[in-house]
C-alpha cells in the first residue's frame, strides 16, 4: 500500500512538462514518383537521437518536448532536405506529411564517376590521379574538387595518394610497397562503390579506422546493403577508354535468409585519346550473404579487376612542337598496328569473409578476414650493349643535330622491325666473351642467338593477408565507443622476367653497365627465356598490428569526437641473386626494420543553431616508412636508406559550417607539417665532369619538412526549387620548410657500401609540386521537375610547377671535384661559350623554380531520366574541357641528367634544350556520355 501510494505521489509531483513531452513527430520519405525511400537518414539536429526510415520510408521521434526543431533528410542519390518544424504544448502527434527527395543532379547519380587511372602507370608520382577518394558527398566543396577541379588534377589541400586511406569492410586497400592507393584493383565496379558506407574528409576522425591525412573512405560490402534490383549501364567516352558496359543485380534480403549481389563490368579501347593507347580491362563482384538470425550473418566477398593498358610517355617540349600534344614515344608500328611498349597487366582478386555480430541492444561486433594475391606487371623495353631504342633519347632530337625535324617525325615511333633485324643479324655462338652457354641434357655446347633487344615486365607479385575487428557500442544516449584492430601480413616477390625475345634464342643475364658480370653469381647459367626472371629477384615481407579506439560524445550545443592508435611493424628483405655490386648485402634474408606508431585525433562541433556550426579538427600522428623507403635499392642490395624515419604529421583545421535551406556553406582554414619524410627518386645522371657517363642513381631525400596552409571555401546557394549556384574557391600554399640531407646511390663498385653523402639539398622555400596550389570554380545547375537537368561550371587553376632535381641543389651542383670550390668562370672549349662562376646569384638565377601558366577551364553536363512503372531509364553526358585547353601541363619533372653547373648553364644557353624537363599535358576536350536501365 505505502509502494502504490509513492507511485501516486510521484505522477502528481511531476511537472506539467513531462506530460506535453509525450509529442511523436513522424512523417513517410519518398522519392519524387512516390516510391518509398528505405533506409533514409533523418538527422534531428538539436539532439543525437538520429532514426533510419523503415521499409515503407516511415520514421518517427517520440518524447519530443515543446519548441523549435530541424531535421535533415538524407539518401545517398538524391538530393538532402532540410524540414523545420515546432512542437507546441499539448501537442500528442505531429505529421509532416511526406518528405520528398528528387534524384541529385550529380554524376554519382547516374554512374559516372570515372576512374581515369592512366597517369599512374608510370614513376611519376606527381602525375596520380586527384579523384581520389571519388565521392560527390554533401560538401560543395568536396564534390567540386571530385569532378570539376579534379579532372585536371587538383588535389585539395596539396595531399597526394600516399595520405589517403580506402577500407573495404575494415581493409586498407593502400599499398605496402609506395603507401598509396590502387583504383585499378575495383576499377570499372561503379555501381558497388557509388555510395560508401562512411566518408570523412581530411583529418575528420572516423569509427572504423585512425585513418590519414587525406580523408576515409569506408566501404561495406554486405550483400543485403545493395539495392533491390537489375541495373544495365554503357558508356562512351574519349579518355582512356572508349567504351564501358555495365551490369548489376541484387537480389535484397530474401524470405530464405539469403541475399545475393553480382556486378560485372568491361572497359576498352582500340586506342585512346593519346597515340598508341589502348586498353581492355575487365571487373568482376560478387557478395553472398546468410541471415541465420537477426543477430548474426555471415557474408562472403570476391571482387577483381584484370586490366590490360598500354601508356603514354612525358615528352619533352621539343618533341610536343614537333610532333603535337599527343605524341607518344612508347608506340611503334608492327604487322600493321600499333604496338606500345609499355604495358600495364595487371589482375590482384580480393576474397572476404565477413561476420555481423549483434550484441545486446547497443552493441556490435563485425570481423573480417581477407586475402588477396595477384600480380601486376609493367613492360619496357631492354637491351645489352646495343643504342638506346627510345625515339626521343636526346642524341636522336632534332637539337643535338643528327636528325632534321623531317626525319625525326620519320623516326618518330620505335621501330620495332629493327629491333628483330638486330636480334637476328647476331651469329649463333656457343659462348658470348669466353662465358659457355652450357651443355643440354644430351652433354652436347649448346648454341643460339644472344638477344640484344628484349622486351621485360618488372612484376610485383603480392599475397597479403587481413584480419580486422571492429566493435561498436552505445554506452549511453549521448555516448558511443568504437574499437579497431587489423593485422596485415604481406608476402610480396619482385622480379624482373622475359616477356619478349624478339626473335632471339635467348637473352644473357649478364650486366652491360657492370663489366658483364653476372646478376647472379652464384648461378653459372647466363642464359635466359621467355617467362624465366633475370637481373634481379627478391622477396618483401612485412607484418604489421594496429589498434584504434574512438568516442563522441554528443551534449546540448557541443559534439566531441576522439581518436587514438598505436601501431607495431616488421619489414624484412630476402634476396634471392648474389649481385657482383653487392655480393655481402644482395642474397639472403636482411635485418628486420621494425617501426613503433601512435597517434591522437580530435574534433569539436559547437552548435550555434540548427544551421550555423563551428569546427575544429586536430591531429597528431607518425607514419612509418614504405617498404621503397626503407631499402634504398631493393632489386640489389639489403641496404637500408640513410634517415629513414617515421613521418611525424601534425594538423589542424577550423571551419564555419552553415546548414540551410537556401544556403551550405563552408569556410575552412588549415595548416599542416610534416616531417621526417623520406623521398626517393631513381633516373640517369651525369654527375660530375669525369666524362665516365651517365649512371642510374637512387637519390635520397631525408629528413624532408614540408608545410601545407591555406582557406577553403564552398557554397550551395539555392536561388529557386530548381536553380542552384555552386561557387568554390582554394588558397593554398605548400612548401619545403628545410634543406634535408641528400644520399646518393647508383649501381657501381663505388657504392658498394650502399650510399654517399651529398650535403643539404638548398630547397627551403621551394614548391611542392603535383597540384594546383590555388583554383576556384563558379557554376550552376538546374534541376527541372520533369526531371532534366544542365549545368556548367568555370574553373580556374593557378600555381602549378615543376617537380625540381634534389640533386642539381646540393653542394656537388657547384663545387669542382678538382679542386674543392665552386666552379670558376671559364670558356667551354668547343661551344666558346662564356660560362661564368657558380656564385650564389649565378646558381640561384640558373635553379629557380618553373612555375607553369594560370589556366582556365569549362565543364557541363546534363541528363534525363524517365520513369515507366517499375522501369526507371537515364542518360547523361558531361563535358570537360570544352575549349579544348592543350596548353594546361598538368604535370612534369626536371631531368637530372646535368648535375653540375657548367653543364646545365651549357644547356641553358642553347635554343632548345637538350635535357628540358619531362612534360605530361591536359588531353583537351573530353567527353562522357552514359545511358542506364534500372528496373
Amino acid at each position: 500500500m505505502i509502494k502504490k501510494l509513492s507511485l501516486i505521489s510521484l505522477f502528481t509531483l511531476l511537472p506539467a512538462s513531462f506530460y506535453y513531452a509525450q509529442t511523436t513527430v513522424y512523417a513517410y520519405v519518398k522519392d519524387a514518383q512516390g516510391n518509398p525511400v528505405e533506409r533514409a537518414d533523418v538527422d534531428l539536429v538539436q539532439s543525437s537521437d538520429d532514426v533510419t526510415a523503415d521499409k515503407i520510408g516511415y520514421f518517427q521521434f517520440v518524447n519530443l518536448q515543446p519548441g523549435q526543431y530541424q531535421i535533415i533528410v538524407s539518401k545517398a542519390g538524391l538530393e538532402s532536405k532540410t524540414v523545420d518544424f515546432a512542437v507546441t504544448e499539448g501537442e500528442k502527434r505531429k505529421d509532416l506529411g511526406v518528405i520528398s527527395l528528387i534524384p541529385a543532379a550529380t554524376t554519382s547519380d547516374l554512374g559516372v564517376i570515372v576512374i581515369d587511372d592512366a597517369a599512374a602507370d608510370d614513376d611519376g608520382s606527381s602525375m596520380q590521379p586527384t579523384v581520389g577518394l571519388l565521392s560527390s558527398g554533401r560538401d560543395a566543396f568536396q564534390n567540386v574538387a571530385a569532378f570539376e577541379l579534379g579532372a585536371y588534377w587538383f588535389r585539395p589541400r596539396g595531399v597526394d595518394n600516399r595520405y589517403e586511406d580506402v577500407l573495404f569492410n575494415g581493409v586498407s586497400m593502400s599499398k605496402n610497397d609506395d603507401g598509396r592507393i590502387d583504383f585499378s584493383n575495383w576499377g570499372g565496379l561503379n555501381d558497388v562503390t557509388r555510395y560508401p558506407q562512411e566518408n570523412v574528409d581530411n583529418i575528420t576522425p572516423s569509427e572504423n579506422a585512425f585513418g590519414n591525412l587525406g580523408g576515409l573512405v569506408y566501404y561495406n560490402t554486405r550483400a543485403s546493403n545493395y539495392r533491390k534490383g537489375t541495373s544495365l549501364a554503357y558508356s562512351f567516352t574519349n579518355r582512356s577508354y572508349r567504351h564501358r558496359a555495365m551490369a548489376t543485380y541484387s537480389t535484397g534480403m530474401l524470405p530464405s535468409g539469403w541475399a545475393f549481389t553480382f556486378s560485372g563490368s568491361r572497359r576498352w579501347a582500340e586506342e585512346g585519346v593519346i597515340d598508341g593507347t589502348y586498353q581492355d580491362s575487365y571487373a568482376y563482384f560478387g557478395s553472398i550473404e546468410k541471415k541465420f538470425s537477426d543477430r548474426f550473418s555471415m557474408n562472403l566477398t570476391a571482387f577483381g579487376a584484370p586490366t590490360y593498358r598500354a601508356s603514354n610517355s612525358p615528352n619533352t617540349q621539343e618533341a610536343y612542337d614537333i610532333m603535337g600534344k599527343n605524341y607518344n614515344s612508347y608506340w611503334g608500328w608492327q604487322d600493321g598496328e600499333k604496338r606500345n611498349s609499355r604495358i600495364r597487366k595487371t589482375f590482384e582478386p580480393i576474397f572476404m569473409l565477413q561476420t555481423y555480430n549483434k550484441i545486446g541492444k547497443a552493441s556490435n561486433w563485425n570481423n573480417t578476414f581477407s586475402y588477396q594475391q595477384g600480380s601486376d606487371a609493367r613492360s619496357r623495353l631492354d637491351w645489352f650493349h646495343g643504342a638506346d631504342p627510345n625515339p626521343t633519347y636526346y642524341r636522336k632530337l632534332p637539337s643535338f643535330g643528327n636528325y632534321t625535324e623531317d626525319e625525326f617525325v620519320t623516326n618518330s615511333q620505335i621501330d620495332w622491325l629493327g629491333l628483330y633485324q638486330q636480334n637476328y643479324g647476331v651469329a649463333a655462338a656457343k659462348n658470348y666473351m669466353g662465358i659457355s652457354y652450357g651443355k643440354d641434357a644430351a652433354g652436347n655446347d649448346i648454341e643460339g642467338r644472344r638477344a640484344i633487344y628484349t622486351l621485360v615486365d618488372d612484376v610485383n607479385e603480392d599475397k597479403t593477408y587481413n584480419f580486422v575487428s571492429h566493435f561498436d557500442t552505445k554506452l549511453s544516449d549521448t555516448w558511443k565507443l568504437n574499437l579497431n584492430f587489423n593485422y596485415q601480413k604481406l608476402n610480396s616477390d619482385n622480379f624482373r622476367r622475359i616477356k619478349d625475345l624478339l626473335g632471339a634464342d635467348f637473352a644473357l643475364n649478364l650486366d652491360a653497365f657492370g663489366a658483364d658480370n653476372r646478376f647472379n653469381l652464384d648461378s653459372e647459367d647466363v642464359k635466359v627465356y621467355e617467362g624465366q626472371r633475370t637481373q634481379y629477384s627478391y622477396e618483401l615481407f612485412r607484418d604489421s598490428y594496429v589498434f584504434n579506439a574512438s568516442t563522441e560524445i554528443d551534449f546540448p550545443k557541443w559534439n566531441l569526437m576522439a581518436s587514438a592508435f598505436g601501431g607495431y611493424s616488421e619489414s624484412q628483405r630476402n634476396g634471392h641473386y648474389r649481385n657482383h655490386f653487392y655480393q655481402d648485402n644482395s642474397k639472403g634474408e636482411s635485418a628486420v626494420y621494425d617501426a613503433f606508431d601512435a597517434g591522437l585525433k580530435a574534433r569539436v562541433t559547437y552548435k550555434i543553431n540548427g544551421k550555423n556550426f563551428i569546427v575544429y579538427n586536430g591531429t597528431l600522428f607518425s607514419l612509418a616508412p614504405t617498404l621503397n623507403e626503407i631499402f634504398i635499392n631493393p632489386r640489389v642490395s639489403d641496404y637500408v636508406t640513410p634517415g629513414v624515419d617515421n613521418q611525424i604529421i601534425n594538423s589542424n583545421e577550423l571551419s564555419y559550417i552553415v546548414r540551410g535551406q537556401v544556403l551550405k556553406l563552408r569556410l575552412s582554414g588549415y595548416w599542416t607539417d610534416i616531417s621526417n619524410a623520406t623521398e626517393i627518386s631513381r633516373y640517369f645522371a651525369e654527375l660530375d665532369d669525369s666524362g665516365q657517363g651517365d649512371r642510374f642513381t637512387t637519390e635520397v631525400l631525408a629528413g624532408t619538412e614540408k608545410r601545407y596552409k591555406g582557406i577553403e571555401l564552398g557554397a550551395d546557394i539555392k536561388l529557386s526549387p530548381t536553380f542552384n549556384i555552386i561557387a568554390v574557391g582554394s588558397y593554398g600554399d605548400y612548401t619545403y620548410q628545410n634543406n634535408p640531407d641528400v644520399y646518393i646511390s647508383t649501381d657501381d663498385e663505388k657504392y658498394a657500401r650502399g650510399a654517399e653523402y651529398y650535403g643539404k639539398a638548398n630547397i627551403k622555400g621551394y614548391k611542392i609540386a603535383g597540384t594546383p596550389q590555388k583554383a576556384a570554380s563558379l557554376g550552376f545547375r538546374y534541376n527541372s521537375p520533369k526531371f532534366w537537368w544542365f549545368g556548367a561550371s568555370a574553373n580556374y587553376l593557378a600555381d602549378q610547377y615543376l617537380d625540381f632535381s634534389v640533386l642539381n641543389r646540393t653542394p656537388n651542383f657547384y663545387t669542382n671535384p678538382l679542386t674543392g670550390d665552386n666552379y670558376l668562370p671559364i670558356t667551354d672549349s668547343q661551344t666558346k661559350i662564356e660560362i661564368p662562376g657558380a656564385t650564389e646569384e649565378n646558381v640561384a638565377a640558373l635553379l629557380k623554380q618553373t612555375k607553369f601558366e594560370d589556366q582556365f577551364m569549362i565543364n557541363a553536363n546534363a541528363g534525363k531520366t524517365f520513369q515507366f512503372g517499375k522501369y526507371r531509364v537515364g542518360a547523361s553526358i558531361s563535358v570537360n574541357n570544352i575549349l579544348n585547353n592543350r596548353d594546361y601541363v598538368t604535370g612534369g619533372f626536371e631531368q637530372g641528367r646535368k648535375s653540375n653547373f657548367r653543364e646545365a648553364y651549357l644547356e641553358s644557353q642553347r635554343e632548345t634544350p637538350l635535357f628540358g624537363p619531362k612534360l605530361w599535358y591536359d588531353r583537351g576536350t573530353t567527353f562522357f556520355a552514359n545511358v542506364y536501365f534500372r528496373f
